[in-house]
């Protein structure tokens, strides 16, 4: 199996999933991307036609997602200019709080739920309790970045499975904040909703009017000298590879530091977080040096997109069908469970710890904690399209505090790693109480906001 065949296929699969949005208005409401319908049509396709599509076929496609995550993670600061440090955190403090909540949170419900139920009715896999922040949190690219640490760890069913959950959050994160959205506006929560309804017919199909076209990024070097594309494309690479270097670093200095010593944090550590370090180093390079003109955000942003689309697609038709039957019963339960803290947060947390534009907020970090950030982005513009309220930049801000660490960050890729050598006992008591530190901070914002009403 070439790579041009499974290029031509995974294009195939891309391009159907978005003729059949097209074509399917259930599905332009419930704003189901196009690469989540590829990617459920390429599973269809591969489990219905095993003589047809290969099982080594199948598995070079599943190794993609792994790569592709390392591209997603080097664009988040490449081109982006830094504000200062103060400034992110008086501007998204209480938003970063309520991230963080939702975040270790998910580790918490995780880790109980695992360790006192699962384990003891089903035999769950002991691992299975980070599989929710993994999941809802990371998505599908976290996942599929994390696909040779599972395999290193020797708990390859992990990758199906976090998948699994990966797809669910996405979908759920979708339709649910939808009706969240739908409710708001029913209480008069949110004054400027976008409904479906109001929306023209190519904003349904997802087709931009031709005068209506937004720029796709600027070029910032002359073709005869470089194509712009491959510049940006060249920097990401570098990117990949700074982080790549640090990681082989760490490896090192960990053999190094402890020869003896038989356990290895950073054999199983995945690549991306490093990746995204990588870029930021780029980035504070070219502004020390005063060539950060030279990275266009736009292009960048379109990079991670194409990126992050063949990579849920991919993810998603590679799912082991077998091992997810295993496990229904387990993967129903973290997921129902991620999803009702999930409503709790927005529904009786949210309102108390912002002080105002509280809905526009919590649907944000809603949609980012239980599928990716382009759903949480997708949320909000439908109760905020012109950006009349501070939420925007309150969850723009709080992004650069909180993927570093969570959802995919450094936190996300170590934890896994800590729960194969602490157990998950351990790993429970320190999520508590990080959740419990977070959960502090909440409760002196929100007695500032009731003194202040």
């Amino acid at each position: 199996m070439t790579a041009v065949t499974i290029f031509c296929l995974l294009s195939l699969l891309l391009f159907f999933g978005k003729i059949i949005r097209v074509s399917v208005p259930l599905l332009q409401k419930c704003y189901l991307p196009s690469s989540v319908i590829g990617g459920l049509l390429g599973l269809i396709l591969f489990q219905s036609f095993p003589q047809i599509f290969k099982p080594e076929m199948v598995q070079v496609i599943s190794k993609l997602p792994g790569f592709m995550i390392n591209i997603v993670f080097a664009t988040l600061f490449l081109g982006v200019a830094t504000p200062p440090l103060k400034k992110v955190v008086q501007v998204a403090f209480p938003q970063l709080c309520f991230g963080q909540i939702m975040a270790w949170g998910q580790y918490v419900i995780g880790f109980a739920t695992v360790g006192f139920i699962l384990i003891p009715c089903f035999g769950t896999h002991r691992a299975f309790g980070n599989l929710l922040e993994i999941g809802f949190q990371g998505g599908h690219g976290t996942v599929g970045g994390m696909s040779e640490s599972f395999r290193a760890l020797g708990w390859e069913d992990g990758i199906a499975l976090g998948y699994t959950i990966a797809t669910a959050g996405m979908i759920l994160g979708v339709v649910v904040g939808m009706m969240l959205v739908n409710w708001a506006g029913r209480k008069g929560y949110v004054k400027n909703i976008r409904q479906f309804e109001s929306q023209n017919r190519l904003q349904r199909l997802g087709i931009y009017h031709e005068s209506e076209r937004p720029g796709a990024g600027w070029q910032t070097v002359y073709c005869d000298s470089i194509d712009s594309l491959a510049w940006h494309i060249a920097l990401v690479g570098i990117s990949v590879l700074f982080g790549y270097g640090i990681l082989e670093g760490l490896r090192a200095l960990e053999i190094v530091c402890f020869p003896e010593s038989t356990t290895r944090i950073f054999k199983g550590f995945p690549l991306f977080p490093l990746c995204m370090i990588g870029g930021l180093l780029i980035q504070k390079a070219a502004q020390w040096g005063k060539v950060d003109s030279l990275i266009d955000h736009g292009q960048m942003q379109r990079l991670a997109g194409a990126s992050l689309d063949f990579l849920v697609l991919s993810a998603m038709a590679t799912i082991k069908i077998s091992v997810v039957a295993q496990n229904w019963q387990s993967l129903l339960i973290i997921i129902l469970l991620g999803l009702f803290f999930a409503l709790f947060m927005v529904i009786f947390v949210a309102p108390r710890l912002f002080k105002e534009s509280w809905f526009e907020c919590a649907i944000a970090d809603f949609g980012q904690a239980t599928g990716v950030t382009a759903t949480g982005l997708l949320l909000l513009r439908s109760v905020d399209p012109e950006s009349k309220t501070w939420a925007t930049q309150a969850f723009g801000y709080k992004q650069l505090l909180h993927e570093p660490f969570m959802g995919g960050g450094l936190w996300t890729a170590t934890a896994l790693t800590l729960l194969f050598q602490l157990g998950w006992k351990i790993m429970l008591c320190i999520s508590t109480g990080a959740l419990l530190i977070w959960v502090i901070f909440a409760v002196i914002i929100c007695r500032k906001n009731k003194k202040s009403a």
